[in-house]
């Protein structure tokens, strides 16, 4: 296969799902995974209180023995949660379930992206946190034609398992890239990411977009409209959830640079506040 699909001329990418990140992870120095309803979102209302998050693909016994071995609590589904296992691919059950160090979080979209990144920084993204995303990708570089950067679309899965674009993600991603181009320093927008963009910032009320689409429609029916009023959270949160060694960390932690907890590199083992 020729590299026609890398858009490799440009600063910054983007591409739908994880056969698009697999792709194009190879050949660009940071992935930004973003799937707002509601595995990054979730990432980020976890990572700021001080938990680190381990992606996972899969949602079955592996799943299980995978938390055992990183000394993890384990994210159930959002129907199955019980007072002895309150953690679950919902942002609103994780605002309310008591505070573990380490938790594993399956997700077979946004944790398959983040498995697909290879060498590749990786970086949760979604609207409650797009423009500390933006500020920081800038800061370290990423975006310019030496230091390229992908924004990969989660989207979600019709029955069949196909892949199903969703306008959450694509409104995440937009503002990611938004965020990121306000900053000056990012080389040019692949024709992909300057259209995503462009729908972010045609769209006067970005939060109310998304409360109202189809994915956040089955939620709500579903009983989960909390998770829907949390994701559209529009920059709230100026934590940057970056994957490093295994696990998600706020990368103000990482580096040393948050006055709220410890700034030697390690992660609080206590809440905040």
């Amino acid at each position: 296969m020729s590299d026609w699909y890398l858009q490799r001329e440009y600063g910054v990418r983007f591409e739908w799902g994880a056969a698009g990140a697999e792709r194009l992870a190879a050949d660009v120095a940071c992935l930004v995974v973003v799937d707002v309803l509601s595995f990054t979102t979730s990432v980020s209302v976890a990572v700021e209180a001080g938990t680190r998050v381990h992606p996972y693909a899969w949602r079955d016994e592996s799943a299980s023995a995978f938390a055992r071995s990183n000394a993890a609590e384990l994210a159930v589904g959002r129907r199955a949660v019980t007072p002895d296992a309150p953690w679950s691919l919902s942002p609103a059950a994780l605002r309310r379930a008591p505070f573990t160090p380490r938790l594993v979080l399956p997700s077979p979209n946004g944790s398959a992206i983040a498995a697909a990144a290879g060498g590749s920084a990786v970086v949760a993204g979604c609207l409650r946190n797009a423009s500390a995303v933006g500020r920081w990708l800038a800061l370290h570089g990423y975006g310019t034609p030496q230091r390229s950067l992908a924004v990969i679309a989660s989207g979600e899965r019709w029955p069949d398992g196909s892949l199903r674009p969703g306008l959450e993600d694509l409104l995440g991603a937009g503002a990611v890239i938004a965020a990121l181009q306000a900053t000056g320093g990012t080389g040019p927008l692949s024709p992909e990411a300057a259209a995503v963009r462009a729908a972010f910032t045609a769209t006067p009320d970005a939060a109310g977009a998304v409360a109202a689409c189809s994915s956040a429609l089955e939620l709500a029916r579903s009983g989960f409209a909390d998770d829907v009023a949390i994701a559209v959270e529009v920059d709230a949160s100026t934590t940057v959830p970056v994957l490093t060694d295994g696990a998600f960390t706020d990368a103000a932690v990482i580096e040393g640079t948050r006055t709220d907890g410890p700034l030697d590199g390690t992660v609080r083992s206590t809440p905040p506040g």
